[in-house]
C-alpha cells in the first residue's frame, strides 16, 4: 500500500498538475473573446477543445521529462518551476513511465481529435490550428526535431502555447479568425517567451554540461537576459499599441497593471548582469506571475467588456 501511495505520488509529480492551469487559462481566453464577439459559446465543444489541449500538453510534459531525465537529474538548481520534476531516477520512477504516459496522452488525444472529426462541427480553421499545435507541441524536444535544441524551440513553444491555444479555443466557437485576437495575443507571446529564457537561466549550467543547447546555452546568459528584457518591453509596447487598435479598454488597462512587476523583471536581470547574487526563485516566479496575470486580466476583461 505505502509503494502504491508512493508511486501515484512520484507520477503526480512526473505530470507536473500546476502548469495545466495555464492551458485552461488560455483556452478560456480564447472562449472569453469569443463570449465578447457576441458568439453562442457550445459547452460539449469547448469541453473537447479543453480536453485536446490538456491531453497534448501532457504529453509534452511527458516527452520532456524522458528526453530530459539524463540532464535533469544533474541539475542543482531545481524548483517547482525549473529542472525538471525529478521524479524520474534511480530513486524514482523509471525513465520509461514518462515514455509510457506520453504515449497514453497521444493515444487519448487521437481519440478526442476522432470524436470531434466525427461530429463534424470543427471548422478547416480550427482543424488547422490543432494541428499546427500539435506538431510544435510535439516536436519541442522529440526527434527527429528536436526544436529544443534548434535556438528555436522557445520561440516555437511561445507561438504554440500563447498564440495557437487561445486561438484553437476561438476558431472552434467561430469558425475563423479575428484581428482583435492576434491585438490581444501578440503580448502574451512575448511575455511568454521571456518566461521560458527566466526558466532557463538557473538550469544554463547543467544544460550546458549536459549538451542541451536551448536558446540561453545557445546565447550565453549574458545575451538571453537582454533578449529577456527586450521581449517584456516589446509585450508592453504591443499592449499599448492594441489599446490604440480597438482592443477594448478594460482588457489592455487591466493587463496594464500587471507593469510594474515587468520593471521588477528588468531590475532582477540588470542586477545579475552587475554580479549580484542569483534569486532564482524569485526571478521565475516574477516571469510566471507577469505571464499569468496578464493573461487572467485580459480573460477576465473579454468577460466583463
Amino acid at each position: 500500500m505505502k509503494a502504491a501511495f508512493r508511486w501515484v505520488a512520484l507520477f503526480l509529480r512526473l505530470s507536473r498538475p500546476h502548469f495545466l492551469l495555464g492551458g485552461f487559462l488560455l483556452y478560456g481566453l480564447g472562449g472569453a473573446v469569443a463570449y465578447h464577439l457576441g458568439l453562442s459559446v457550445d459547452p460539449g465543444l469547448y469541453a473537447i477543445g479543453q480536453a485536446l489541449v490538456t491531453t497534448t500538453q501532457l504529453m509534452t510534459h511527458f516527452l520532456n521529462e524522458y528526453y530530459d531525465a539524463p540532464v535533469d537529474q544533474r541539475n542543482p538548481n531545481r524548483s517547482l518551476l525549473t529542472g525538471g520534476s525529478g521524479a524520474l531516477g534511480p530513486t524514482g520512477l523509471p525513465r520509461t513511465t514518462a515514455l509510457y504516459a506520453a504515449i497514453g496522452c497521444l493515444t487519448l488525444a487521437a481519440s478526442l481529435a476522432s470524436l470531434l472529426l466525427v461530429e463534424g462541427r470543427a471548422s478547416l480553421i480550427a482543424w488547422i490550428v490543432l494541428l499546427l499545435g500539435f506538431l510544435g507541441a510535439f516536436s519541442y524536444n522529440a526527434p527527429p526535431l528536436s526544436l529544443i535544441s534548434t535556438g528555436y524551440g522557445e520561440v516555437v513553444s511561445s507561438i504554440v502555447v500563447a498564440g495557437l491555444v487561445p486561438t484553437f479555443a476561438f476558431a472552434l466557437q467561430a469558425g475563423r479568425l479575428e484581428r482583435l485576437l492576434l491585438l490581444t495575443l501578440a503580448p502574451l507571446v512575448a511575455l511568454h517567451f521571456a518566461m521560458l529564457l527566466a526558466f532557463e537561466l538557473p538550469d544554463f549550467g547543467s544544460d550546458a554540461e549536459g549538451g542541451k543547447r536551448t536558446l540561453t546555452v545557445r546565447l550565453g546568459c549574458m545575451t538571453a537576459m537582454r533578449l529577456h528584457d527586450l521581449a517584456i518591453i516589446t509585450a508592453a509596447i504591443a499592449l499599448v499599441a492594441a489599446i490604440a487598435s480597438g482592443v477594448p479598454t478594460r482588457v489592455g488597462l487591466g493587463a496594464l497593471i500587471v507593469l510594474p512587476l515587468g520593471l521588477a523583471q528588468l531590475w532582477q536581470t540588470r542586477r545579475l548582469r552587475l554580479g549580484f547574487p542569483p534569486r532564482w526563485r524569485t526571478l521565475t516566479l516574477f516571469a510566471l506571475v507577469l505571464f499569468g496575470l496578464t493573461a487572467y486580466l485580459e480573460l477576465v476583461g473579454f468577460l466583463l467588456a
